[in-house]
């Protein structure tokens, strides 16, 4: 992982590793918010010295938000593209557009249906998350609508599902503890996940829930595992037995 500061603090970072430690590296990842937003020119240097680095590199992800793609041209996300950026991890956290706005996203729905078409298009895959919960008690059932009614308009080649653990001195941790935002009980989260996977229609895409905010773990490949992981899902949310689910003191963020 590389943690993007400015182009020259970057290169250096990477010019600093062990050269005995670039032979095996495969796989890089450009984390720290949205390093999308970078000029593609700044990236595609910072691109190029990876290739030189790692002589074996196959691919380098990133985290991306709606905005940063759609401010870049196909053309560029192309370019990009042939320097092995071939992966891009994108928050949708949630289908459901009142969701977004209260959390301030920064983008509707469509827009984030548009830009996993940009990607797409551009020969990227696709790593899309969504937040179990971000629609409090209130509209648990319509955010779970919504997100997979959005997943599925995206086709992502991968969800992970997370659940929501408020941050102190964030405004929704406040909310959280002013009994303004009303956080839906364990099972109602799986009843969440739940109505995400009955109504998923993609294709041959993996779902996991398997970060470890989450109560419940499942590892799918959607169509295929859709009846076993239901029926999996339905036997824990008619027995209630919290055995089965994850201790809250071993969940994180």
């Amino acid at each position: 992982k590389f943690r993007i500061k400015s182009l020259d603090e970057t290169l250096n970072d990477i010019q600093s590793i062990d050269p005995i430690q670039t032979i095996q590296v495969r796989r890089v990842f450009l984390c720290d918010g949205d390093p999308l937003i970078i000029d593609p020119q700044i990236l595609s240097t910072i691109l190029e010295t990876l290739n030189v680095k790692f002589p074996r590199l196959q691919r380098v992800g990133i985290y991306a938000n709606a905005g940063s793609i759609l401010n870049k041209s196909t053309e560029a996300l192309q370019m990009l593209k042939k320097r092995k950026l071939g992966i891009v991890y994108m928050g949708l956290e949630s289908g459901d557009d009142v969701t977004l706005q209260k959390v301030r996203k920064g983008a509707t729905s469509e827009e984030m249906v548009e830009a996993a078409a940009k990607i797409k298009e551009a020969g990227m895959k696709l790593n899309v998350t969504v937040l179990l919960g971000l629609g409090g008690l209130e509209r648990s059932t319509i955010h779970a609508k919504k997100t997979m009614e959005i997943l599925n308009k995206m086709e992502p080649n991968h969800v992970a599902a997370l659940t929501l653990m408020t941050v102190p001195g964030t405004p929704l941790h406040s909310e959280y503890e002013n009994k303004e935002f009303d956080m839906p009980d364990k099972f109602t989260l799986l009843e969440e996940l739940r109505i995400m996977i009955e109504l998923s229609e993609l294709n041959n895409a993996l779902f996991f829930s398997n970060h470890a905010s989450n109560y419940f773990s499942i590892q799918s490949r959607l169509p295929k595992d859709k009846e076993s992981i239901l029926s999996k899902l339905e036997s824990v949310l008619s027995s209630r037995d919290e055995r089965s689910l994850r201790a809250e003191h071993m969940r994180g963020l």
